[in-house]
């Protein structure tokens, strides 16, 4: 099935990883290429994200356009169907067939792979348009060109140029387009118009469904699938992973991290019944070793061409290591490595690339003495995958959590995720109408923590006030910090609280 051999007749630590773990099993070795690592203190730098405009009449605009799309359906009410969103692009011309594409699904390291992907395709000259969601601060962080958020006049611009076609749909259809499928419009009609050379567009949520799959991408790209939105998806990986196979067109070139075994089973199944070629984390590509360095990791990865070593990402957790894995193969494969071309890219371009990525909000240090971290864990899967990065990054003997999520999630398997870390944890509440009340939460809180290691405060500056006074309570404890997490949106306030822009 897939077209990326790589020589047998060398032995190397990569080889050994694979011969080792295929006998796992054979049919996928969808594995997890070994780790090396070492323990520092440090962080990346502060990403930039959109503030506000200065013009009081560009805010007034951008806030005009904001409430217009609050009036319509949030991004958790769906009516599972593309027909919206594609009678809208019929009507728009088809921009989203202007460009090539890589499409992104996943359950968690979508938006971080995104912003690897978009580097990486800048750093070879490739003019970019980069579709992600949530937002962490401003709305016009979603859509992006050459890396940077549009300016908020732009976004004005884009919704006004396409607001005639958007009510037309509207009157045609029983559903008024959402607010999520109004973005998408917006952004592919924006990379037309810019134009880009190639989009990278993460889904919402699911697949074949979601409003962004009227795009057909190049190179389809599926991060680690778990459970979330099972009520919507699927209650098991491999029901999820059905979903979201939708995204994979024929022809395509699939780049598949590590999976479950059922949900790998389902993405390739999908694959063999549209003749798409696939690479797969720990047989094609993977992560031959990584080590903590200042500010983040120092990684050698094995691509579609060869090996790519000494490579600096300011991003810490095995997690984003493997994203850099899944990013770099997926533009690989865009530029036909491994197929095509047989020779690995310029690695001065690759090493330039993955030194700038930022990923906001994601074990993002906002301030120091005591040490606050960011990280918009929100479901069990990435919690632990974060409490794993904390206990490998930094040496916190006394650790608060300041945690804020939303209704509609695993609260519980996250609270279960991060309790081993967290001495004490503060419980609030986000702006977002999704948020999960206060009360409610600190009573799944007690359940998992006990009563003497829960303190709740409704709003957010309290509650992190209360957790850095916690972390600095005892001389004892030089070593105290805060972790700020549960939600985008919990994470974003605080990101504005702590001064993020």
């Amino acid at each position: 099935m897939s077209e990326f051999p790589h020589d047998s007749s060398e032995s190397d630590p990569f080889d050994e990883i694979v011969e080792a773990e295929t006998e796992r099993d054979p049919d996928l070795a969808l594995i997890e290429a070994g780790s090396r690592t070492l323990r520092t203190q440090g962080g990346q730098p502060q990403a930039d994200l959109p503030a506000r405009p200065d013009d009081p009449e560009a805010d007034k605009a951008l806030r005009e356009v904001e409430a217009e799309l609050a009036t319509r359906w949030g991004e958790t009410k769906l009516e599972p169907s593309v027909s919206r969103i594609a009678a809208l692009m019929d009507l728009l011309g088809d921009p989203q067939r202007a460009y090539p594409a890589i499409h992104i699904t996943g359950t968690n390291g979508k938006t971080s792979t995104a912003r690897m992907i978009e580097a990486l395709l800048g750093a070879f000259e490739l003019r970019t348009g980069r579709y992600t969601s949530p937002h962490v601060q401003s709305i016009t962080e979603r859509i992006s060109l050459d890396g940077a958020s549009i300016p908020a006049e732009r976004f004005v611009e884009t919704y006004q140029d396409i607001q005639p076609y958007i009510e037309m749909v509207d009157a045609a259809q029983e559903f008024r387009l959402s607010f999520f499928e109004v973005l998408t419009g917006m952004a592919y009609a924006a990379f037309a118009d810019a134009p880009v050379d190639v989009a990278v567009v993460e889904v919402g949520m699911g697949g074949s469904w979601d409003a962004t799959n009227v795009i057909d991408g190049d190179v389809a790209v599926v991060t680690p699938i778990d459970l979330d939105h099972t009520d919507r998806l699927g209650e098991t990986p491999g029901e999820i992973a059905k979903e979201k196979a939708g995204i994979v067109k024929q022809g395509a070139t699939v780049i598949l991290a590590q999976q479950p075994v059922d949900a790998a089973q389902m993405l390739l199944k999908k694959a063999v019944e549209v003749d798409a070629t696939v690479a797969r984390e720990g047989l094609e590509f993977g992560v031959m070793s990584r080590q903590v360095a200042v500010g983040g990791q120092l990684l050698t990865l094995r691509g579609l061409g060869g090996e790519y070593e000494a490579v600096y990402i300011p991003l810490h957790g095995a997690y984003q290591a493997h994203n850099a894995a899944v990013a770099l193969a997926a533009v690989e494969a865009f530029f036909g490595v491994g197929s095509q071309r047989p020779e690995a890219l310029d690695i001065d371009t690759i090493r330039k690339a993955f030194a700038s990525v930022s990923s906001p909000g994601r074990l993002e240090i906002m301030r120091r003495s005591p040490t606050v971290v960011l990280d918009a864990a929100h479901n069990p899967s990435g919690a632990r995958a974060t409490a794993e990065a904390v206990q490998e990054v930094f040496d916190f003997s006394r650790l608060i959590g300041v945690v804020g999520s939303s209704g509609d999630k695993n609260v519980r398997g996250l609270l279960e995720a991060f309790e081993p870390i967290l001495t004490e944890v503060v419980v609030t509440q986000n702006s977002s109408h999704r948020a999960m009340d206060v009360d409610e939460l600190a009573g799944i809180a007690v359940e998992v923590f006990g009563d003497d290691r829960v303190q709740v405060e409704p709003r957010l500056d309290d509650a992190l006030e209360a957790a850095i006074t916690l972390a600095e309570e005892e001389a004892e404890y030089a070593g105290g910090g805060v972790l700020v997490t549960g939600s985008v949106i919990t994470v974003g306030e605080a990101r504005l609280l702590l001064g993020g822009n």
